[in-house]
């Protein structure tokens, strides 16, 4: 007798190692096999804990400290998760015991930095400690090299994206960087996202910054995501703004350097 399976083939199956994308799953009877199912199910419960995982800003600050960097730990007036998942113009601004804070640590220690970089859990704090200090060791290196002034690092608890706007403007700082958990994927609960902007203030909106994601092992890597950020810092710095009017036109450097790497470019050759 043959064994038999009750799952038809998809004739697309080699695809499926090319990509993690949910494709050629094959079928049983009109639904999907027990496995992909399975499979789906177990994803989607990675990327809500994702989101509920709480923010271990302790053990990012220490190792930060190992380093040699200076760090602020804020809260934005989002309560708690609860409150920051169902309001998100909350999450946007600091509360006023962390703007006090960082007032209060401008007149002690004077503002005007060039680059403030903020580290906030977002929507995935998963993304935050997996990826957030081995980008930065990197990123560290290249700012140190072009010889621009950091801010102290400061950690946002339920922090979104423009809150970094505000700590920006408060620091007094030229640009900011704020890495950020994105919103989990059923194949990526762990992307890690930089957004960046020229002279932060209050009330920017997106259109005013960079954004550099999937910063991750099976997506960008850390080294090509500290290329393209450095790159679009020192053409802000050169041209004084960021977001839609600062396109993103690093050429990637490739083993035998022939022609553009970025394929939007038109060959110059």
């Amino acid at each position: 007798m043959s064994e038999q399976t009750p799952t038809t083939e998809n004739p697309w199956q080699e695809l499926r190692q090319l990509t993690p994308a949910r494709i050629a799953l094959g079928r049983a009877g009109i639904s999907l096999p027990s496995r992909a199912q399975l499979d789906f199910q177990f994803a989607h419960a990675q990327a809500r804990d994702a989101v509920h995982l709480p923010f271990d800003h302790t053990a990012l600050r220490e190792e930060l400290h190992s380093l040699g960097h200076r760090t602020l730990l804020l809260r934005s007036a989002a309560g708690d998760r609860h409150i920051y998942l169902q309001r998100p113009d909350l999450g946007r601004r600091l509360d006023d015991e962390s703007a006090t804070l960082l007032n209060e640590h401008v007149k002690e220690h004077g503002g005007g930095h060039d680059l403030a970089i903020v580290i906030a859990d977002g929507l995935s704090s998963l993304a935050v400690s997996r990826h957030s200090l081995p980008f930065l060791k990197r990123l560290l290196e290249q700012v140190t090299a072009e010889g621009w002034s950091l801010a102290p690092i400061t950690l946002v608890e339920q922090g979104r994206v423009a809150v970094a706007d505000e700590v920006g403007e408060r620091l007094g700082a030229k640009m900011t960087v704020i890495l950020i958990g994105e919103r989990p994927g059923l194949s990526s609960p762990d992307s890690l996202g930089l957004y960046f902007t020229y002279a932060p203030k209050v009330g920017l909106n997106d259109a005013y910054r960079n954004c550099i994601s999937n910063v991750r092992l099976e997506g960008l890597s850390y080294g090509m995501a500290t290329f393209r950020l450095m790159y679009l810092m020192r053409e802000a710095c050169r041209r004084q703004l960021s977001g839609v009017d600062l396109k993103d036109e690093a050429e990637v450097p490739t083993l035998e350097n022939k022609g553009p790497g970025n394929f939007l470019l038109p060959d110059k050759t």
